[in-house]
């Protein structure tokens, strides 16, 4: 395939820039009393689901790259997506074919873990998100590797369990814990030594990203490198103890717990010559705690004494960085993504956004690359994310994102314009995690005051603006109804809205020719097209009607 663009025959660019909007799980809902979107204050959403473009997309399961349509969307792959033009098969569903075809365990890298804990009599350590979310990781690859490293004889295993409940129930880490321990035991009866040796919640511990909070990754280092930290008997009486002691804790904010013998003694510090795992799938909260073991510069925390492990991701979490430098499957090869495409052809990008998103806006929307293609084109702003709990501050940082985004197309590149914008607005996804109803309404008003400023930006630019989601989260708040009904913090398998406002256009955008179950995947090509271009013939196709 070309890695050249070629002009379309009849569409002219704007005048102004393209500004490519995702408002971060925001999708469409059902309207009802837990649809947050639905109940918030949103006259500039409202406005633009009037234009002739308005429409809505498939941002999970098969239609972006997931297993199967049970599955939800997420950031990363919802990025990957739009970035790519194209549908890959993404770590859920490679990870879950490499267990099945039994490829993941005739590779080199499983087999020099497993060699490496034969030999030295140390545990092999497993350290990831308990859960069947399918986002970060399952719970089903964990019981998979345990059961295959009892079959080739390793004498002891131990796990590290993050509780999820963000991408699952709020309250649901007892369920999988019990899975897990029934699988432990089964083992232990047949005379290995297999046991869990720390935990925690993956918002308190380990699983920080875009270096937003390193004493998350320290606290984790403690736990499971050390053994240091507060003690119990079992992972399930620490949950429950939690969860006593804090009435309105989920599993996603517990504090971290050591696993003790009767003597008191942690059951599983990560010693010298051991072999360690990080058995999520997803890089992004995977990246820091996998620096801390692979890079020897490294100035975040005191990591001493740091372990002489084998260490490897079930993934490449990083492909620029080289982290991990082992790895138990291949990620998706994505070339040629439009941001790449648009580098060639010489025209100039923006990618803004508040830490919490920073990464998806570049890294996953790069296909999972972190550095510009073309530093001299392109232009990545990182507003700083605070670190107070989000539903007190449900307007996070999406003000200020708009206000450095309008500067920066005031000052342009090198005083020449850009072409295209793409921005985040975290804060539908990351409120809507915390369950918090009325917190997430405002955090989707919030967003709307934003979209208001940038559709009169685009006006006064004569520019073109696309407003969409990469998967639901907010339109979402409640699973079940009446006596039954629960609070949801994880992502909805609602679709997500698309609309594109182009002042030149009579009816404020322009007509769409939806195909039959249109996804995110259509959108680089339809962006292409309204910057002049003609998408590559493998990308799927421009929304856009004929002129």
């Amino acid at each position: 395939m070309s890695d050249s663009l070629r002009p379309h025959p009849s569409r002219k660019p704007p005048r102004g820039p393209v500004l490519f909007v995702v408002m971060d799980g925001i999708g469409v809902g059902r309207g009802d009393e837990g649809d947050a979107v639905a109940r918030a204050y949103t006259p500039t959403l409202d406005w633009l689901r009037t234009l002739p473009s308005a429409t809505t997309l498939r941002a999970h399961g098969t239609a972006v790259g997931m297993p199967s349509d049970a599955d939800m969307g997420n950031s990363e792959v919802g990025h990957n997506a739009i970035g790519a033009g194209r549908v890959f098969e993404q770590g859920a569903k490679l990870v879950e074919q490499a267990i099945r075809s039994g490829s993941i365990f005739e590779g080199e890298v499983w087999r020099w873990l497993i060699e490496g804990v034969k030999r030295s009599g140390e545990p092999l350590h497993f350290i990831g998100l308990l859960s069947d979310g399918n986002v970060h990781s399952h719970i089903t690859h964990l019981l998979a590797m345990i059961r295959r490293a009892a079959q080739e004889g390793v004498a002891r295993v131990r796990v590290h369990a993050l509780t999820d409940g963000r991408d699952v129930p709020g309250r649901s880490a007892l369920n999988y814990l019990d899975e897990l321990e029934a699988t432990l035991a089964e083992l232990r009866a047949q005379g290995f030594d297999y046991a869990i040796a720390s935990g925690g919640g993956r918002m308190r511990v380990t699983m920080d990203r875009y270096e937003s909070d390193w004493g998350m990754v320290e606290r984790g280092w403690d736990l499971h490198v050390r053994g240091r930290g507060r003690g119990f008997t079992s992972a399930r009486e620490a949950v429950q103890t939690y969860y006593d002691e804090h009435p309105d804790i989920d599993d996603q904010h517990l504090p971290g717990f050591v696993i003790v013998d009767a003597d008191g003694r942690p059951l599983g510090p990560i010693r010298d010559r051991a072999s360690v795992v990080f058995f999520n799938f997803r890089g992004d909260r995977a990246l820091e705690i996998t620096r801390a073991f692979e890079q020897p510069e490294f100035d975040k925390f005191d990591r001493s004494p740091r372990p002489e492990v084998r260490y490897a991701g079930m993934m490449q979490y990083d492909g620029d960085l080289g982290l991990p430098s082992r790895f138990l499957v291949a990620p998706p090869a994505i070339d040629r993504t439009m941001g790449e495409l648009l580098a060639r052809a010489g025209r100039r990008q923006l990618a803004i956004a508040e830490t919490h998103k920073f990464g998806h806006v570049t890294y996953f929307w790069n296909g999972n690359r972190s550095e510009p293609f073309d530093p001299a084109l392109e232009r990545y702003i990182e507003v700083g994310s605070d670190l107070s709990p989000l539903e007190q501050r449900p307007w996070m940082k999406c003000a200020e994102v708009t206000d450095e985004l309008l500067t920066a197309l005031d000052e342009g590149l090198d005083g020449q314009p850009f072409d295209l914008v793409r921005l985040n607005y975290a804060n539908g996804d990351m409120v809507g995690h915390t369950g918090d109803l009325r917190a997430t309404m405002l955090a989707v008003e919030a967003v709307d005051l934003c979209l208001a400023r940038l559709v009169a930006a685009t006006r006064s630019r004569e520019g073109v603006l696309i407003v969409t989601a990469d998967h639901g989260n907010a339109d979402q708040m409640f699973d079940g109804v009446g006596e039954r009904r629960s609070v949801r913090t994880s992502h909805s398998l609602n679709p997500v809205p698309l609309v594109i406002f182009d002042p030149r256009e009579p009816g404020g955008g322009p007509a769409l020719a939806v195909p039959e179950r249109a996804g995110l995947s259509n959108l680089a090509a339809t962006t292409l097209e309204l910057l002049g271009f003609t998408a590559p013939d493998d990308y799927d196709p421009s929304l856009l009607g004929s002129e």
